[in-house]
């Protein structure tokens, strides 16, 4: 049975309507929060809810 939804870069840019590459940018500048989970080739993952709560507070993005 497969675990909870995780969304990588591409999940987040497509849920905030910004490039792929904005989103790592975002990550390299400490702009996204922690990742919820590490994969096991190291990428990191979050969980949709984390990813909206965050969206919600994000400055200007409201």
């Amino acid at each position: 049975m497969p675990g909870p939804e995780l969304w990588s870069y591409v999940e987040i840019g497509l849920h905030i309507r910004v490039q792929t590459e904005t989103v790592r940018s975002y990550k390299r500048h400490g702009l996204l929060p922690p990742p919820d989970r590490v994969d096991a080739g190291g990428h990191p993952r979050w969980y949709p809810e984390t990813i909206r709560a965050w969206a919600l507070a994000r400055p200007g993005h409201r």
